[in-house]
């Protein structure tokens, strides 16, 4: 039962950490938002797809710089 516990323990904990971090890039995308620069690509300065911010709002990159 112990075992059980612990792994049940880890799932909520990474549930957890999965969270705080799609808050903080919400967060970001926030802060971008009232910058002025959310929709546009941190690496290359082009603007972001519409498509893509759609499918994922917090995306700072655009298709052609994104971590494959």
């Amino acid at each position: 039962e112990g075992q059980t516990i612990a792994f049940e323990r880890a799932q909520v904990d990474a549930l957890a950490a999965d969270v705080r971090r799609r808050l903080a890039e919400v967060d970001a995308a926030l802060d971008r938002l009232a910058a002025g620069t959310y929709g546009t690509c941190v690496v290359g300065g082009e603007p972001i797809d519409p498509a893509r911010l759609l499918a994922r709002p917090t995306a700072t990159t655009c298709v052609a710089h994104a971590p494959r």
